[in-house]
Protein backbone atom coordinates (compact mmCIF):
# COMPACT_ATOMS: atom_id res chain seq x y z
CA UNK A 1 0.00 0.00 0.00
CA UNK A 2 2.89 2.36 0.69
CA UNK A 3 4.17 1.78 -2.85
CA UNK A 4 0.70 2.42 -4.31
CA UNK A 5 0.35 5.65 -2.35
CA UNK A 6 3.78 6.84 -3.44
CA UNK A 7 3.18 6.24 -7.16
CA UNK A 8 -0.10 8.09 -7.50
CA UNK A 9 -2.90 6.07 -5.96
CA UNK A 10 -5.42 8.54 -4.51
CA UNK A 11 -6.80 6.19 -1.83
CA UNK A 12 -4.38 7.02 0.98
CA UNK A 13 -1.83 9.76 1.53
CA UNK A 14 1.75 8.48 1.59
CA UNK A 15 2.56 9.92 5.02
CA UNK A 16 -0.42 8.20 6.66
CA UNK A 17 0.65 4.79 5.36
CA UNK A 18 4.27 5.38 6.36
CA UNK A 19 3.32 6.29 9.94
CA UNK A 20 0.97 3.32 10.25
CA UNK A 21 3.70 0.96 9.07
CA UNK A 22 6.27 2.49 11.43
CA UNK A 23 4.00 2.25 14.48
CA UNK A 24 2.38 -1.08 13.59
CA UNK A 25 -1.11 0.40 13.32
CA UNK A 26 -3.75 -1.49 11.33
CA UNK A 27 -5.53 0.69 8.74
CA UNK A 28 -9.09 0.06 7.61
CA UNK A 29 -9.98 1.55 4.21
CA UNK A 30 -13.70 2.20 3.74
CA UNK A 31 -15.88 3.96 1.21
CA UNK A 32 -16.48 7.65 1.87
CA UNK A 33 -19.85 7.46 0.11
CA UNK A 34 -21.99 6.68 3.16
CA UNK A 35 -24.86 8.54 4.79
CA UNK A 36 -25.83 9.18 8.39
CA UNK A 37 -27.83 5.95 8.47
CA UNK A 38 -24.86 3.80 7.52
CA UNK A 39 -23.95 0.79 9.61
CA UNK A 40 -21.01 1.07 12.04
CA UNK A 41 -17.55 1.05 10.52
CA UNK A 42 -16.74 -2.38 11.94
CA UNK A 43 -19.59 -3.88 9.91
CA UNK A 44 -18.75 -2.18 6.64
CA UNK A 45 -16.98 -4.05 3.85
CA UNK A 46 -13.58 -2.65 3.02
CA UNK A 47 -9.88 -3.39 3.08
CA UNK A 48 -7.84 -3.96 6.22
CA UNK A 49 -4.15 -3.13 5.82
CA UNK A 50 -1.95 -5.09 8.22
CA UNK A 51 1.71 -5.96 8.57
CA UNK A 52 3.25 -9.07 7.06
CA UNK A 53 3.56 -10.66 10.49
CA UNK A 54 -0.25 -10.82 10.80
CA UNK A 55 -0.43 -12.83 7.59
CA UNK A 56 2.12 -15.39 8.72
CA UNK A 57 0.54 -18.84 8.81
CA UNK A 58 -2.81 -17.61 7.47
CA UNK A 59 -4.70 -19.25 4.65
CA UNK A 60 -4.86 -15.99 2.73
CA UNK A 61 -3.40 -16.30 -0.74
CA UNK A 62 -1.03 -13.54 -1.68
CA UNK A 63 -2.09 -11.60 -4.76
CA UNK A 64 0.67 -11.44 -7.37
CA UNK A 65 -0.41 -7.91 -8.27
CA UNK A 66 -1.95 -5.76 -5.57
CA UNK A 67 -2.92 -2.77 -7.68
CA UNK A 68 -2.21 -0.41 -10.53
CA UNK A 69 -1.64 3.33 -10.09
CA UNK A 70 -1.38 6.23 -12.51
CA UNK A 71 0.28 9.59 -11.95
CA UNK A 72 -0.12 12.40 -14.47
CA UNK A 73 1.87 14.86 -12.38
CA UNK A 74 5.13 13.90 -14.07
CA UNK A 75 7.43 15.68 -16.51
CA UNK A 76 10.28 14.22 -18.54
CA UNK A 77 13.65 15.90 -19.04
CA UNK A 78 16.32 14.71 -21.48
CA UNK A 79 19.84 16.08 -21.71
CA UNK A 80 21.49 15.10 -24.98
CA UNK A 81 25.17 14.49 -25.68
CA UNK A 82 26.23 14.67 -22.05
CA UNK A 83 29.97 14.22 -21.61
CA UNK A 84 30.61 10.60 -20.66
CA UNK A 85 33.01 11.22 -17.79
CA UNK A 86 33.08 10.75 -14.01
CA UNK A 87 31.07 13.44 -12.24
CA UNK A 88 28.82 14.37 -15.16
CA UNK A 89 25.72 12.70 -13.72
CA UNK A 90 26.42 14.14 -10.28
CA UNK A 91 26.61 17.60 -11.86
CA UNK A 92 23.09 17.07 -13.21
CA UNK A 93 21.37 15.80 -10.09
CA UNK A 94 23.21 17.61 -7.28
CA UNK A 95 21.68 21.04 -8.00
CA UNK A 96 18.24 19.45 -8.31
CA UNK A 97 18.65 17.80 -4.92
CA UNK A 98 19.86 21.06 -3.38
CA UNK A 99 16.68 22.70 -4.71
CA UNK A 100 14.51 19.92 -3.20
CA UNK A 101 13.39 18.74 -6.63
CA UNK A 102 12.61 15.04 -6.48
CA UNK A 103 13.98 12.96 -9.36
CA UNK A 104 12.23 9.68 -10.06
CA UNK A 105 12.88 7.58 -13.16
CA UNK A 106 16.41 7.82 -14.56
CA UNK A 107 17.77 6.43 -17.83
CA UNK A 108 21.31 6.82 -19.13
CA UNK A 109 21.90 5.55 -22.64
CA UNK A 110 25.01 3.72 -23.73
CA UNK A 111 27.71 6.23 -24.57
CA UNK A 112 28.05 7.09 -28.24
CA UNK A 113 31.61 6.62 -29.47
CA UNK A 114 32.64 6.41 -25.80
CA UNK A 115 32.39 10.16 -25.52
CA UNK A 116 28.76 11.25 -25.14
CA UNK A 117 25.52 9.90 -23.75
CA UNK A 118 21.88 10.99 -23.26
CA UNK A 119 20.38 11.21 -19.76
CA UNK A 120 16.60 11.12 -19.26
CA UNK A 121 14.75 11.51 -15.97
CA UNK A 122 11.40 12.60 -14.53
CA UNK A 123 10.49 15.31 -12.04
CA UNK A 124 7.15 16.51 -10.65
CA UNK A 125 5.34 18.68 -13.21
CA UNK A 126 5.19 21.52 -10.70
CA UNK A 127 9.00 21.57 -10.54
CA UNK A 128 9.71 21.34 -14.27
CA UNK A 129 10.30 25.07 -14.82
CA UNK A 130 12.70 25.29 -11.87
CA UNK A 131 14.56 22.19 -13.02
CA UNK A 132 14.96 23.63 -16.52
CA UNK A 133 16.30 26.91 -15.16
CA UNK A 134 18.82 25.20 -12.87
CA UNK A 135 20.13 22.93 -15.61
CA UNK A 136 20.29 25.66 -18.25
CA UNK A 137 22.30 27.85 -15.86
CA UNK A 138 24.79 24.98 -15.49
CA UNK A 139 24.93 23.91 -19.12
CA UNK A 140 28.65 24.51 -19.52
CA UNK A 141 29.53 22.91 -16.19
CA UNK A 142 27.47 19.80 -16.96
CA UNK A 143 28.54 19.63 -20.57
CA UNK A 144 25.36 18.76 -22.48
CA UNK A 145 24.20 19.82 -25.94
CA UNK A 146 20.43 20.24 -25.64
CA UNK A 147 17.71 20.11 -22.98
CA UNK A 148 14.37 18.61 -24.05
CA UNK A 149 11.42 18.93 -21.66
CA UNK A 150 8.07 17.21 -22.03
CA UNK A 151 5.15 17.65 -19.66
CA UNK A 152 2.47 15.55 -21.35
CA UNK A 153 3.49 12.22 -19.80
CA UNK A 154 2.15 9.85 -17.15
CA UNK A 155 3.69 7.19 -14.94
CA UNK A 156 1.87 3.85 -14.75
CA UNK A 157 2.89 1.54 -11.92
CA UNK A 158 2.13 -2.12 -11.27
CA UNK A 159 2.60 -3.04 -7.60
CA UNK A 160 2.68 -6.43 -5.91
CA UNK A 161 4.87 -8.67 -3.77
CA UNK A 162 4.37 -11.48 -6.27
CA UNK A 163 6.87 -10.05 -8.73
CA UNK A 164 9.70 -10.95 -6.38
CA UNK A 165 9.34 -14.66 -7.14
CA UNK A 166 7.17 -14.94 -10.27
CA UNK A 167 8.57 -14.62 -13.77
CA UNK A 168 6.59 -12.88 -16.50
CA UNK A 169 5.15 -9.94 -14.55
CA UNK A 170 7.18 -7.38 -16.49
CA UNK A 171 6.73 -9.07 -19.86
CA UNK A 172 2.95 -9.14 -19.36
CA UNK A 173 2.97 -5.40 -18.74
CA UNK A 174 5.15 -4.60 -21.74
CA UNK A 175 3.28 -6.90 -24.14
CA UNK A 176 -0.13 -5.65 -23.02
CA UNK A 177 0.83 -2.06 -23.77
CA UNK A 178 2.64 -2.93 -27.00
CA UNK A 179 -0.34 -4.86 -28.37
CA UNK A 180 -2.40 -1.66 -28.21
CA UNK A 181 0.35 0.54 -29.63
CA UNK A 182 1.20 2.29 -26.36
CA UNK A 183 4.84 3.35 -26.45
CA UNK A 184 6.97 3.06 -23.31
CA UNK A 185 9.30 6.02 -22.89
CA UNK A 186 11.05 4.98 -19.68
CA UNK A 187 11.08 2.09 -17.20
CA UNK A 188 11.99 1.77 -13.53
CA UNK A 189 11.74 -1.25 -11.25
CA UNK A 190 12.01 -2.29 -7.62
CA UNK A 191 11.36 -5.55 -5.77
CA UNK A 192 7.62 -4.94 -5.66
CA UNK A 193 6.98 -2.32 -8.36
CA UNK A 194 7.38 -1.78 -12.09
CA UNK A 195 6.74 1.71 -13.46
CA UNK A 196 6.64 2.89 -17.06
CA UNK A 197 6.35 6.35 -18.57
CA UNK A 198 3.82 6.81 -21.38
CA UNK A 199 1.95 9.59 -23.15
CA UNK A 200 -0.59 11.18 -20.79
CA UNK A 201 -3.48 10.81 -23.24
CA UNK A 202 -3.11 7.01 -23.06
CA UNK A 203 -3.32 6.81 -19.26
CA UNK A 204 -6.88 5.57 -18.85
CA UNK A 205 -6.54 2.99 -21.62
CA UNK A 206 -3.29 1.65 -20.16
CA UNK A 207 -4.78 1.28 -16.68
CA UNK A 208 -7.84 -0.58 -18.00
CA UNK A 209 -5.72 -2.91 -20.12
CA UNK A 210 -3.36 -3.77 -17.27
CA UNK A 211 -6.24 -4.18 -14.84
CA UNK A 212 -7.61 -6.89 -17.12
CA UNK A 213 -4.24 -8.42 -17.99
CA UNK A 214 -3.43 -9.12 -14.34
CA UNK A 215 -6.87 -10.46 -13.48
CA UNK A 216 -7.87 -7.59 -11.22
CA UNK A 217 -11.26 -7.41 -12.95
CA UNK A 218 -12.09 -10.89 -11.69
CA UNK A 219 -10.88 -9.96 -8.21
CA UNK A 220 -13.20 -6.93 -8.10
CA UNK A 221 -16.15 -8.97 -9.30
CA UNK A 222 -15.65 -11.64 -6.63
Amino acid sequence: MLELASVGSKVLQTRSVSLAMKEGVRVQVLSSFVDEHAVPADDLPGTMIVGDEELEGSDMERQLITGIAADKNEAKVTLTRVADRPGAVAAIFSPLADANINVDMIIQNVAKDKGETDVTFTVPSADLARAQTLLEERKDAIGYFRLIAEGDVAKISVVGVGMRSHAGIASTMFKTLADRGINIQAISTSEIKISVLISADETELAVRLLHTAYGLDAKDAA
